[in-house]
């Protein structure tokens, strides 16, 4: 089950991995972007983190609204609106539950990385963050059909979306900065596939716990 005090875990154990891997993010954007998904990330998740005693006496379809609207405002560049879009649209899925089940926790996502994709106009191989997405989105759905638990569903959707991440290093760029580069563009890890994949790992693991 998907609670409000999963959420604040997940975000604990998010922010712990933006800010582990911030050097690596920085340097995969540098390659192919502004440099900056690094801090944008560290910073927006530090302060989702922060609001957690703020969000404490709110039902859980406000926290994850209310997180999506700090990540949308801190997290800077492309990647804050992508990232708030699909926490705002998502918990609009909630709606009065305090607890989730496997099915509404794909709903959240489902509607949520709909939302991600309408605003960032992308589509699957764009090398974009989405290429993290889709895959672990099919996986749930298979592992959801399939009668696995959140555990199970979760620990396979990690190794989706880990080769949709690894996926997008032979792409061509079609989005944002990276697009301006062309052919140079081949051969990068997408950044914002990477810190999606960090996003969904954290999720993982605090669903296990």
């Amino acid at each position: 089950m998907f609670t409000k005090e999963t959420a604040f875990t997940w975000y604990t154990k998010a922010a712990a991995k933006m800010s582990e891997h911030k050097e690596e993010l920085h340097d995969l954007d540098a390659a192919i972007g502004d440099g900056d998904h690094g801090i944008n990330m560290d910073r927006g998740f530090t302060w989702l983190l922060q609001a957690v005693p703020e969000m404490q006496n709110l039902r859980l379809g406000e926290v994850l609204k209310t997180s999506g609207m700090i990540l949308l405002s801190s997290v800077g560049g492309a990647s804050g609106p992508l990232y708030g879009t699909l926490f705002l649209k998502g918990s609009a899925t909630v709606g009065e539950r305090d607890v989730l089940t496997s099915s509404e926790l794909f709903t959240f996502f489902d509607v949520g990385v709909a939302a991600l994709v309408a605003r960032g106009r992308t589509k699957s191989g764009d090398k974009t963050m989405y290429d993290t997405w889709e895959p672990m989105l099919l996986e749930y759905k298979k592992q959801l059909e399939s009668g696995a638990t959140m555990v199970e569903i979760m620990r396979a959707c990690v190794d989706a979306a880990a080769a949709g991440m690894t996926a997008t290093i032979p792409m061509l760029a079609q989005k944002g900065r990276a697009s301006y580069l062309g052919e140079r563009s081949i051969g990068h890890q997408d950044p914002g596939a990477t810190s999606s994949f960090y996003l969904i790992q954290a999720l993982y693991e605090s669903i296990r716990e």
